[in-house]
């Protein structure tokens, strides 16, 4: 069977459908990023200093001009990756030089797929990695605000499950928030790891041109470029790792927040309420309200976690340098970005219309509750703590009914009930959410200057 006709050769169809996998379809995503990656790459091939100019000025304009009139297909719909493409980056040579000819086939000089593809990943990361902070920010603010709203409303503190001491909404909903708060600095690791550029590396030994990687690196907006050719290289895949670890701890904190909801939404505890539009129905039980929400987030927990390991997996046996195995981990990489925003915009949606009972939250406590209590109000009149404990242990059929509001009231210490720093813990949330939006601004910034059009929104 003859070869199909690419950019880069002959290749038996059944070769060619293989190697190129999911990528003209997963590519789609990162046609956008893509363009703006080789707008960069061509305004600095037209800074440097030939016997003859790779690009004159004008031809430069036309080119990133062109960019993003691909750009604007693309947000159509109509900028397809063909199967003879392989991927979005011939696809995009290709569309630049069925326009602009020779300019177009000039677009390649001194880069590899390998260097435009772990660019696009990092650029397509910065955006998710944007709303994921803010997304994950913005939750934990939601719940803060609930947290505050019934700071003094009592509800059972459980271990195993079983009640244990007197502790209170306002607890229950800044624990769940100072998760995702410490989640927030997670992937604020994972933005430091993202903004290093890899483009200019090439194949990962570097190209014999005067290539200037520092000028790229600033004109798409990143802090510096990774520094050395072949570690560019590597760090695909790694980069990923990196940031769909912080993911995960993001889904580890849903999942744990949704665990809690299901639990206390049944009609046994009935601590926390929705109103039926934001649960399912049965298709046989009429009266049914289920918290699917919650439990899909507890589901797609682990399919985050299996992203992660599948990219670790496939890294921790490459040998130095770029291999075809890395192209494996962009399904993953996608997906468990995608599944960890949508999480978190559903759970935000979800969490803001909850309803607390009260009454349903006091009924929870029984005298034993108070044992812990009762045998520290004991040390406090002097007696050791093992002996006060004994004691209240020998009487728990003695405890008499204590005041579950003047019970939390007493527990003054930080982060205790009566004790919580809910000021401190919004200016973390607002803290991350500002970083955002100034890092965001900068970077549309600099993209918007790159391409002459205003970015995002391509002159709209």
């Amino acid at each position: 069977m003859a070869g199909q006709k690419t950019l880069v050769g002959k290749i038996h169809p059944d070769v060619l459908a293989f190697t190129a996998g999911k990528d003209v379809i997963l590519d789609g995503a990162l046609v956008e990023a893509d363009c703006i990656g080789s707008a960069a790459h061509v305004r600095m091939l037209s800074k440097l200093k030939l016997e003859k100019p790779l690009f004159s000025e004008t031809e430069c304009d036309a080119v990133i001009g062109e960019l993003v009139a691909i750009m604007r297909r693309a947000r159509a719909g109509r900028f397809p990756i063909r199967p003879d493409d392989q991927d979005v980056h011939l696809a995009v040579e290709r569309a630049l030089s069925s326009k602009l000819g020779d300019a177009g086939k000039r677009v390649h000089t001194a880069r590899s797929r390998n260097d435009q593809v772990a660019l696009d990943l990092r650029l397509y990361a910065k955006e998710q990695l944007f709303g994921m902070i803010e997304e994950a920010a913005g939750l934990a603010r939601l719940l803060l605000t609930l947290g505050q709203r019934h700071a003094r409303v009592p509800m059972v503190g459980r271990t195993h499950l079983q009640p244990a001491m007197p502790s209170s909404v306002g607890v229950w909903a800044s624990a769940h928030a100072e998760s995702l708060l410490d989640d927030v600095e997670v992937l604020l690791g994972a933005y430091a790891q993202n903004d290093r550029s890899p483009l200019g590396s090439a194949a990962g030994y570097g190209v014999p041109l005067a290539i200037d990687r520092a000028l790229t690196s600033r004109l798409l907006g990143f802090e510096r470029p990774i520094h050395n050719v072949m570690y560019a290289s590597m760090a695909r895949g790694k980069c990923e790792s990196v940031v769909l670890a912080a993911a995960s701890q993001v889904m580890l904190s849903l999942s744990r927040l949704a665990e809690d909801m299901i639990l206390f939404m049944m009609p046994e505890f009935g601590y926390f309420r929705l109103s039926p539009e934001y649960c399912t129905g049965s298709s046989i039980m009429p009266q049914k309200q289920n918290p699917d929400v919650f439990e899909l987030v507890r589901a797609r927990t682990a399919k985050v976690l299996a992203c992660t390991n599948t990219i670790a997996g496939i890294l921790k046996g490459l040998p130095g340098g770029y291999q075809r195995d890395l192209q494996e981990t962009k399904e993953p990489f996608l997906e468990g970005v995608g599944v960890t925003r949508d999480a978190l915009r559903a759970v935000a949606l979800v969490m803001g219309h909850v309803e607390v009972d009260a009454p349903a939250l006091k009924r929870g406590f029984n005298p034993g509750v108070f044992a812990t209590d009762r045998a520290l109000e004991l040390v406090a009149s002097g007696v050791p703590f093992r002996d006060a404990y004994n004691e209240v242990k020998a009487g728990l059929d003695q405890l008499g009914d204590v005041d579950p509001v003047v019970a939390i009231a007493a527990k003054v210490h930080e982060g205790a009930p009566a004790g919580l720093d809910f000021s401190g813990l919004k200016k973390r949330a607002s803290d991350g959410i500002r970083f955002v939006r100034t890092r965001r601004k900068r970077y549309y910034s600099a993209l918007s200057k790159l391409l002459g059009v205003p970015y995002p929104e391509l002159g709209k």
